[in-house]
């Protein structure tokens, strides 16, 4: 089973969040909610994926990874 978040650098740091990742991924100045609770401007140039983990968004995202009950979490469950 895919796990219900993924991996999106932004602003220095590569965060987790449970937006849906559009088809080419998000658009240029895209603003997102992250599991850290930050709402970051997104990123796609290939440098910023090899930015640092937000430990916040790791720590959420290996608890959803880790939970049965990951599948039922959506956005308006993140702080």
């Amino acid at each position: 089973m895919p796990h219900p978040f993924r991996w999106q650098p932004g602003e220095g740091q590569r965060h987790a969040t449970l937006c849906a990742r559009p088809r080419g991924g998000f658009p240029p100045e895209t603003r997102i909610k992250t599991l850290c609770g930050e709402t970051v401007t997104v990123d796609n140039s290939e440098l910023a994926w090899l930015w640092t983990t937000c430990p916040e968004c790791n720590q959420v995202a290996r608890d959803l990874a880790n939970s049965s009950e990951s599948a039922e979490t959506t956005p308006e469950d993140i702080p």
